[in-house]
């Protein structure tokens, strides 16, 4: 995942933060809140009753009058909990529920144009009580409520509790739920394993392709994997035209390298899946994926609950 030093946000815009200890969290996570409450952004803060506490006194020591920004609706606080406890259906998110719950929170008032930033603890929560898959998809309801309303959203986690061996898939996959890892390196190599991870998210429009390509170039040269720039280029190429045009959404694209091998992935909204198809000599189009299957070592594809995600591993 790319990784932020500070939280740079926007609209849309999911990022996450591990944390080591909540003197880091308060300050990042402070940070932000100011910043939208200083541009007149709505913020929405969904967390433990402790970290409320700690986050108004710091936005009271910055300048901000904290009582006058929630009799006003531009803070809205919430106990992370107690929003759970109301959407939460035998231990896992119920997207209706949800929806009822958060999605009024994110909307701006009166159809407004203002823009509005949240920060929210409750994943973090399920983690930690061993929850990990329902985490996850929390996770994901939140990216599709993004699809629809304009927020961004900024998440934490404590550090000890997601890194490790014993989460490692389910850390992978976490990290891809979102559009930046702020404030630290999210996969640790280990003792002897030389590992790398780069992602960056894209709006869903052809002039984006041009950055889509610069980014995986300047990611393999930044690794020393020059020998894949060129296939790497065309097939994320195809990848992204893909998810431009068939889902018509908003992507991420992610990469990974390895033990000298590189994975490329690319992740839409859309859970229909590739088809490989036989065009015939007068078309143009249809041989996207016949290109990768010549250019790459492997591919596949993974169906996610908001989406997929199409994989391309080069080398070894």
């Amino acid at each position: 995942m790319t990784v932020e030093t500070k939280a740079r946000v926007e609209p849309r815009d999911h990022v996450v933060l591990f944390y080591e200890d909540d003197t880091q969290l308060v300050r990042t996570v402070a940070r932000y809140l100011l910043d939208g409450l200083s541009a007149h952004e709505t913020v929405v803060v969904v967390a433990t009753a402790s970290h409320v506490q700690a986050f108004e006194t710091t936005l009271g020591r910055a300048g901000i009058d904290v009582a006058e920004a929630r009799s006003t609706g531009q803070l809205v606080m919430v106990d992370a909990a107690e929003a759970m406890s109301r959407f939460m259906v035998d231990g896992w998110p119920d997207a209706q529920a949800f929806n009822a719950e958060l999605g009024e929170l994110v909307r701006p008032a009166g159809g407004s144009d203002c823009r509005v930033r949240v920060y929210g603890e409750m994943v973090a929560l399920l983690w930690a009580a061993g929850h990990v898959g329902a985490a996850i998809e929390l996770e994901a309801r939140w990216n599709e409520l993004g699809r629809d309303v304009a927020f961004s959203l900024f998440c934490a986690y404590p550090a000890h509790s997601v890194i490790g061996d014993a989460h490692e898939d389910s850390f992978r996959h976490l990290c891809h739920s979102h559009s930046a890892v702020v404030g630290g390196t999210p996969m640790p190599a280990r003792p002897g394993d030389e590992r790398a991870d780069a992602a960056r998210s894209f709006r869903g429009e052809a002039a984006e392709l041009g950055a889509v390509r610069q980014f995986v170039v300047d990611t393999l040269l930044r690794w020393g994997h020059d020998r894949h720039l060129e296939n790497a280029s065309i097939v994320v190429s195809e990848l992204a035209t893909n998810a431009i045009l068939h889902a018509r959404s908003d992507f991420i694209v992610s990469m990974s390298s390895r033990d000298g091998s590189v994975r490329l992935a690319v992740r839409d909204a859309s859970t229909e899946l590739p088809l490989v198809r036989a065009p015939s000599q007068s078309t143009m189009s249809g041989r996207g994926l016949l290109l990768i299957g010549v250019l790459a070592r492997r591919w596949g594809t993974e169906i996610l609950g908001d989406g997929k995600v199409v994989w391309v591993d080069f080398g070894r």
